[in-house]
């Protein structure tokens, strides 16, 4: 008997096989894993910083930008620290407020006076403002790193995005400057977030472009150097506009439409339009971030320029200064600040004291500062940018603002630190992770290599990350041979000199030396100045910032020379015995 098999009809139709439980949690799981691996990375950092900022006294900029933030939002004037804009010293007020400090209203001495005033004269306790003064900047640094991860797996992917995570957060320059209240990290950060967006308004540019007129101007309104970046990121957000999807199908219908040259003419002309006027409507969104930070400070903009000794600039800096269209405050800040790049600043590079700039300075101190392994990745990452098809479309995003900045910085007559060039690690840590586009197998295990030796190289310098050096110039117990000022001893450790003094040398005569914004007597050091007695009273400890030393000159001189070298503290300060 013949046997017939049922037909299924169409809606009867066998189910598909059931997709197997792993493949359907394997997504997740690389998620879950992609997010403990972020949440590690930082919080590896944020030891780094939390242990700078509970352990570091004052460095040389911080009590002025203290004194100054709590001035601004208790007697809402502009009168103190005019050459930098107002928004990060009230980023710092933000935090420094929960530590409740004194301070009367009123005062009428300089600056470097306030801040001296409010941590050492007032009846604070210095160590509790310096560290919540520091702590919103802490928690930016923190916020900046996740927009590099985000930025740089735009770019390559989620293993990309944690290859740029690393390298940022492994940074000692990163992890010692994010830990300070200054203004260079909250800078450099916000640039980075206004390219970042521009770079997502390619796709979509609405929502992205007044978004990166916010960070633009709160970069401008944060400090003074970033200025430059303006035009590179109006110009990039111009391009993202005139290339993003969907923006340009009318103007190209038209152009299939039109039957003579003028149309045609029209119809091309029409997008570079829009794209200008793009451009122009984040710049205009930049320029009111400006202003309004300075409004929040004082809403009548109270301010006397001849109070302040502002000088006169002429020639294209004194047009530059006039076309800007900020407030008065703003550009006699920029005054202030031309007025201080025509001053005759000593560097000190390699062993040599020089007065004026040297146009390599920036780039030497970072080929000394930097790990060896973010160096390599850096080289790599801006070749992979231009080689790899599917990253090439980024290279002026992630390299030009960098380039502009660096190209400006290196002409500064500041020689001081690599703290002028943070952009670097910054924008470099996404450059980097471009190596994993060119999708070779060997590519993912030279990154990982290279990442590892970074971190090695960080952690062995814990806690000790404002004189980093790498290990091809000796570590950080050398840097001071090579580099000064913020690159190695910024005042940081007048603290830990104080505890080195009561553990091993209690009740010595101690002769100091000391290159900071801190007060030696407050720490517990009761020291004289060295240069001030006769070299044949100075006996016992004699004790000098590295600063002070790569510069050392008559008296001071004299003195080391018959000195012997008997300690150090933090590779900062060193401890010599008479």
């Amino acid at each position: 008997m013949p046997t017939f098999l049922p037909v299924r009809r169409p809606s009867e139709a066998a189910p598909p096989p059931a997709r197997p439980a792993r493949a359907a949690t394997a997504p997740l799981r690389r998620r879950w894993a992609t997010v403990v691996a972020v949440l590690l990375l930082l919080a590896q950092m944020a030891v780094g910083m939390v242990t700078g900022a509970a352990r570091q006294t004052p460095t040389i900029d911080e009590p002025v930008y203290a004194g100054t933030a709590l001035v601004y939002v208790r007697e809402h004037s502009l009168r103190f620290n005019p050459e930098h804009p107002p928004l990060g010293k009230l980023i710092v007020a933000s935090g420094e407020v929960f530590a409740r400090p004194r301070l009367a209203p009123g005062f009428q001495g300089d600056q470097g006076a306030l801040g001296r005033r409010l941590l050492y004269e007032s009846g604070n306790d210095a160590w509790r403002v310096m560290f919540w003064a520091r702590l919103p900047v802490i928690v930016l640094t923190l916020l900046f790193g996740l927009v590099v991860f985000a930025f740089a797996r735009d770019l390559t992917g989620r293993l990309g995005g944690l290859a740029a995570l690393a390298l940022y957060a492994f940074s000692p320059d990163l992890i010692a400057h994010g830990a300070l209240a200054t203004l260079d990290v909250p800078a450099v950060g916000f640039v980075l977030v206004s390219v970042w967006l521009v770079w997502r308004a390619r796709a979509r540019p609405l929502p992205y472009l007044p978004l990166a007129g916010l960070a633009l101007g709160a970069a401008a309104a944060t400090k003074m150097s970033t200025l430059p970046a303006i035009p590179v990121v109006l110009g990039l957000a111009a391009w993202s506009y005139a290339t993003a999807r969907g923006t340009g199908d009318g103007e190209r219908a038209s152009a299939r439409g039109a039957g003579d040259g003028e149309r045609t003419f029209r119809a091309r002309l029409r997008p570079l339009l829009r794209a200008a006027g793009a451009a122009a409507g984040v710049g205009l969104v930049a320029v009111a971030v400006v202003w309004a930070a300075y409004l929040v400070v004082d809403p009548r903009l109270r301010w006397a320029a001849a109070a302040h000794g502002v000088p006169e600039v002429h020639g294209p800096r004194g047009l530059l200064v006039r076309a800007l269209p900020f407030p008065e405050p703003y550009r006699d800040g920029m005054r202030l600040q031309f007025g201080f790049e025509n001053k005759p600043w000593q560097g000190f590079l390699f062993g040599h004291v020089y007065t004026g700039n040297r146009w390599y300075y920036l780039p030497a101190a970072l080929l000394v500062k930097t790990p060896l392994g973010m160096l390599a990745l850096w080289a790599a990452g801006a070749v992979a940018l231009f080689a790899a098809v599917r990253a090439r479309a980024a290279a002026p995003y992630v390299l030009l603002p960098p380039a502009v900045l660096l190209m400006v910085a290196m002409d500064g007559a500041r020689n001081f630190g690599t703290r002028y060039a943070l952009f670097m690690p910054v924008f470099l840590a996404v450059a980097a992770a471009c190596v994993l586009a060119v999708r070779r197998r060997w590519a993912y295990g030279a990154v990982a290599v290279l990442v590892g030796l970074v971190a090695v190289s960080s952690l062995r310098t814990y806690p000790y990350y404002l004189p980093y050096a790498n290990e091809a110039f000796g570590g950080p117990a050398k840097t001071r041979l090579r580099l000064h000022d913020a690159n190695v001893d910024w005042g940081q450790d007048l603290g830990r000199l104080a505890g080195r003094l009561r553990e091993r040398y209690p009740g010595e005569k101690v002769w100091l030396v000391y290159k900071g914004s801190g007060v030696p007597s407050w720490y517990g050091i009761h020291a004289a100045d060295p240069r001030k007695a006769d070299p044949r009273e100075v006996r016992g400890l004699l004790v000098v910032s590295d600063s002070s030393i790569a510069k050392a000159r008559g008296r001071l001189a004299l003195l080391l020379r018959d000195s012997r070298e008997v300690d150090e503290v933090g590779h900062s300060i060193t401890i010599f015995r008479r």
